[in-house]
């Protein structure tokens, strides 16, 4: 039996994380989700919170933390949270091997 491994989130979404935080004046959460998205599939739900729940498996490096709730989780199993910076924007990512 494979065992599931938790989602990574890189320095890079973690220090995106922090500038939030400074800029917003306090700690926020990132909460990643999957949502079923109709006859597209599974889409991502990213977004920022103030308070994480209960069962959220909780993903920190110092003040910054990513938030998954339970149902999300099976789906994001050994995915990387990321943040990038693109001439098209900057964004938070997920790579995911699950997704087709």
């Amino acid at each position: 039996m494979d065992l599931a491994l938790p989602p990574r989130v890189t320095d890079r979404a973690f220090d995106q994380l922090a500038r939030i935080a400074t800029a917003s004046g306090g700690p926020r959460f990132l909460r990643v989700a999957v949502e079923g998205g109709c006859c597209a599939g599974f889409q991502y739900d990213i977004k920022l919170e103030e308070v994480a729940a209960a069962d959220d498996l909780v993903l920190s490096r110092g003040a910054e933390s990513v938030l998954i709730d339970p149902v999300s989780l099976p789906f994001l199993s050994d995915a990387e949270i990321d943040y990038t910076q693109e001439l098209i924007g900057a964004r938070f990512v997920i790579k995911n091997p699950n997704a087709t």
